[in-house]
C-alpha cells in the first residue's frame, strides 16, 4: 500500500519541502532547515500541516460513556468547547496511544466529540472504538472523518495576533484547550488553543477540500515547518511521541510511567482502570525523565542510561541537539532511585559512557 498524502501536499511539493514517511503518511520534515524553522517558532511563528493526525468523531446517546470507558480521563468534566489530553490503554493499563479529546462546540460540526489518535492510528482507534461499542451494546455512532479533514497547526508568539485576524478576535479568549468554531478564509473550522511546541498557538480543523485556501491564510505571514522542527520543539518541552517514547510491544508504559499521571482520573470505570490504581500502589520502577549531556555527543533512541559505574539503570527514547540551547538534550526512562533532577548519570554513546545530568523539562 502507498503513503497516505495529506490534502497540502501539492502546497508543500510548490514550496520545495523535504519529504519522509511518517505514520504511513508521506509529510514535509523540512522547507527551510529545522534549525530555521525551530527559531521561528520559538521567536516568531510557524505553521506546520498536521493533517496526518488522526480525527474519529463520535456521537449518539452512548457517546460520553463510550469515549469515558476507552480513555483515561474524565470526559463528563468536558463542556461543549472544551478538550483535554488523555492516554488510551489496555486492560494491563498500557498505553496503545495519547489522544486529545474535544466536546466539540455547539457553533461547529454534527457530532458531539471528536478525538484525534496519533499517525497511523485512526484505523485502530475505530476498531477499539466499533468493538468495545459492539462488545457493550452502546447507542453510539463513531465515524473515522481522518480523510475527510485537514489540520494545521500555528505556533509561536506571534500566533495569537495571526490567528486573531484571520478567525476573529474572539480567539483571543480561548483558554488552554478550549476550542470555538470560526471561519478562515470562508473556511468554517475548529480553532482550539492546543499545541505541541511548548509555544502560544492554535490548532485549526476543518473540512479537507477547505485546506488550500486556510493554508495560504497563514503561510506567506509566517514560515511553513515540517516534521523536523515540530519534533525539536516538542522534545524541548518534554512532550511525548507515541511510538518513539511509549510503544505498547516495543516499550510498552503506563501512563504513570510516562509522566501523565495527571490524565488519568481512576475515579472513572476506563479500560485499563484497575490495573493503573494496582500500578499506582504498588510505586514505579522507572519513569520518564529529561536530561542534558555534559559531554560531546547527542543522545538518541535506544541508548542505555547507566549509573557512573556502569550499572543499566534506563534507556534513551528521544534524543537531539537542543536548536534553542545549543546543548544535546534526552528524553527517557530510569529507576526511579535516579530519577531526582540534578541526578548524574552516564549515557553510552557508541560504546563511551557520557556524562549527563537528570533535568526535569522543559529544557
Amino acid at each position: 500500500m502507498g503513503l497516505r498524502t495529506p490534502p497540502l501536499y501539492g502546497r508543500h511539493e510548490d514550496r520545495g519541502a523535504s519529504f519522509t514517511e511518517f505514520g504511513g503518511w508521506d509529510m514535509p520534515v523540512d522547507f527551510a532547515g529545522i534549525q530555521e524553522e525551530h527559531a521561528a517558532v520559538r521567536e516568531a511563528a510557524g505553521i506546520f500541516d498536521v493533517s496526518h493526525m488522526g480525527e474519529i468523531e463520535v456521537s449518539g446517546p452512548d457517546a460520553e460513556r463510550l469515549m469515558q470507558r476507552l480513555t483515561t480521563n474524565d470526559v463528563t468534566s468536558l463542556d461543549p468547547g472544551d478538550a483535554q489530553y488523555a492516554a488510551i490503554t489496555d486492560e494491563d493499563g498500557v498505553m496503545v496511544d495519547d489522544t486529545v479529546v474535544y466536546r466539540t462546540p455547539d457553533d461547529w460540526g454534527d457530532a458531539e466529540f471528536l478525538f484525534v489518535p496519533n499517525a497511523g492510528h485512526d484505523e485502530a482507534a475505530y476498531d477499539r472504538w466499533t468493538d468495545y461499542r459492539d462488545a457493550h451494546d452502546l447507542a453510539a455512532t463513531v465515524d473515522n472523518v481522518t480523510t475527510d479533514y485537514g489540520m494545521v497547526a500555528v505556533q509561536g508568539p506571534e500566533a495569537p495576533d495571526l490567528v486573531a485576524a484571520r478567525a476573529g478576535e474572539d480567539v483571543r479568549d480561548l483558554s488552554m484547550f478550549e476550542a470555538a468554531g470560526a471561519e478562515v478564509a470562508g473556511v468554517d473550522c475548529l480553532v482550539a488553543n492546543t499545541g505541541y511546541t511548548g509555544e502560544a498557538g492554535f490548532e485549526l480543523v476543518f473540512p479537507a477540500d477547505g485546506a488550500g485556501a486556510v493554508w495560504d491564510a497563514f503561510a506567506n505571514d509566517c514560515q511553513p515547518c515540517g516534521l523536523g522542527a515540530r519534533d525539536t520543539l516538542r522534545m524541548e518541552y518534554g512532550f511525548l511521541l507515541s511510538g518513539q517514547d511509549f510503544h505498547p510491544e516495543d516499550d510498552p508504559r503506563t501512563p504513570l510511567e510516562a509522566g501523565i499521571s495527571f490524565v488519568v482520573d481512576l475515579d472513572t470505570e476506563f479500560v485499563g482502570r484497575d490495573a493503573l490504581a494496582a500500578h499506582q500502589d504498588a510505586g514505579l520502577d522507572q519513569t520518564f525523565v529529561g536530561l542534558t549531556l555534559d559531554e560531546r555527543g547527542v543522545p538518541r533512541h535506544g541508548y542505555a542510561i547507566t549509573t557512573p559505574d556502569g550499572e543499566e539503570i534506563g534507556e534513551v527514547t528521544s534524543g537531539t541537539m537542543s536548536p534553542t540551547l545549543n546543548e544535546p538534550i534526552g528524553l527517557g526512562y530510569v529507576d526511579a532511585d535516579y530519577a531526582e533532577d540534578g541526578t548524574t548519570v552516564h549515557v553510552d554513546v557508541r560504546g563511551t559512557g557520557k556524562q549527563a545530568t537528570i533535568t526535569t523539562p522543559p529544557f
